[in-house]
């Protein structure tokens, strides 16, 4: 085990100031990326859709607004990977299941849109597991094809860590964005549930579905939050206030030292020897050798109820969301998604109802449990990714946050067995994503420089 410092040069910062003192050309950075991706993909198998002429064009359409002194937005010309399983009018989306073989939507996803309005080049799609659920797709780890890249937003994070584009776009219901960033040692990051809108996205669970963004630098990943957030009404999770700014957040300086803790969570026997060590050894570092405070206390009682309530919650909507493939076109699902969606049919009102009144119940603990701290530190999965072949990996250290649309990081602060990166989550409270960026930036900082 060892602990890494990954603080680096923002990628796009670097091509934003490029394209600036026109130094280069959006239509050059897009050409690399195809360029990449023809070199290395027919290994990593990561992108499902690219239409290399459709790509080039928005590269040329944003050249031309820059040469003309029109308005540029905050991904002026950046390439973007988006997931199959978010609507682009140009592109099919085909959501990784052979029912939707050749479909091309008839409308752009909210994401879609707000990616455009901001001035980036949409590149192309990256696989996703089928239906974005259990069943693992062909894409490999960027790190050592010999292991999973996990799932469901496999292809985002291995195109990403591949250096195939500098942002992604993924999805994550259980741990599909935190997951394979950590297996593939990028940035991973899951704001509030609510903080971007879901239209035009395929649906498995009107309450656990939330987006989520990947790339190499920290403050890549807030540029790519602030582009796609915003309140929309077909969204219900979505919500009309101010919302945070994460970049502004990632620049702000802490006005105190943080307040970290570390919770001792009921699924800890699930983590490998060499995260424990590193978890040992991090949080040393932590205490000793930076001005932070550091909490180690056992998880609460009620916490226990939690992974259940999130499979009880998943498994009934996801039912309904895929009726129509469960009823209509059962012959076409893999048999992981016919035996996940039989389980679900087993599931009563009465275990959804009661699913239902806990997860409003963590909810307000988290309120109040935020007032004290700046950032929960947790894994991000309990091991490094498992060998390719046999599945997508443990989802159990995501579960949590997720049901509680609380704001999650993954960074990859430790590397385990194989060489392969371990991630370490930090979350925050819900709707203070700005919060928990500046704690993340400090805390990446005193680990780059720790007190003598």
């Amino acid at each position: 085990m060892s602990t890494n410092n990954p603080l680096g040069t923002s990628e796009v910062a670097t091509v934003v100031e490029q394209l600036a003192n026109g130094s280069t050309t959006s239509e050059v950075i897009t050409q690399r990326c195809l360029d990449r991706i023809g070199e290395t993909d027919n290994y990593l198998g990561a992108w499902q859709h690219i239409d290399a002429d459709v790509a080039l064009q928005q590269a040329r359409v944003a050249d031309e607004r820059r040469r003309h002194s029109k308005a540029i937005g905050s991904l002026h010309g950046i390439p973007v990977g988006l997931k199959d399983v978010i609507d682009t009018a140009e592109l099919p989306t085909e959501r990784g299941s052979e029912i939707y073989s050749g479909r091309i939507p008839s409308a752009n996803s909210a994401v879609a849109e707000k990616l455009r309005e901001s001035g980036a080049v949409i590149l192309g799609k990256t696989v996703t597991t089928e239906l974005a659920w259990m069943h693992q797709s062909a894409t490999r780890n960027a790190v050592n094809g010999e292991f999973s890249p996990g799932g469901s937003s496999s292809g985002s994070a291995a195109a990403v860590a591949a250096g195939q584009v500098p942002l992604a776009v993924g999805t994550q219901t259980g741990g599909s964005v935190i997951r394979p960033a950590a297996y593939n040692g990028i940035y991973g990051l899951k704001p509030s549930r609510g903080l971007i809108s879901r239209r035009g996205v395929l649906q498995t669970s009107p309450t656990l579905d939330q987006i989520g963004v990947f790339g190499n630098h920290l403050s890549d990943v807030c540029t790519l939050v602030d582009a796609l957030a915003g309140y929309d009404a077909t969204d219900t999770k979505t919500y009309l206030a101010p919302r945070p700014k994460l970049l502004d957040g990632y620049h702000a300086k802490a006005p105190v030292d943080p307040a970290f803790v570390w919770i001792d969570m009921p699924y800890a026997d699930r983590y490998s020897d060499t995260l424990n060590a590193g978890i040992n050894e991090l949080c040393d570092v932590i205490a000793k050798d930076t001005s932070a405070t550091l909490d180690r206390i056992p998880a609460p009682q009620s916490f226990s109820a939690l992974p259940a309530c999130h499979q009880v919650i998943y498994d009934v909507e996801i039912l309904q969301s895929l009726e129509n493939e469960w009823k209509q076109h059962r012959e076409k699902l893999s048999s992981t998604a016919i035996e996940g969606l039989e389980r679900a049919e087993a599931r009563t009102p009465g275990e959804y109802e009661e699913a239902m009144e806990i997860l409003e119940a963590a909810e307000k603990w988290f309120d109040t449990f935020f007032h004290d701290y700046d950032g929960i530190l947790t894994p991000s999965a309990p091991d490094i990714a498992p060998r390719y072949g046999h599945g997508t990996g443990d989802s159990i250290c995501c579960v949590v946050w997720t049901l509680c649309g609380l704001p999650c990081l993954s960074m990859p602060l430790l590397t385990g067995d194989n060489n392969m990166p371990l991630g370490i989550q930090l979350v925050g409270a819900y709707d203070r994503d700005e919060r928990l960026m500046r704690t993340a930036h400090w805390l990446l900082d005193a680990l780059n420089n720790p007190e003598a």
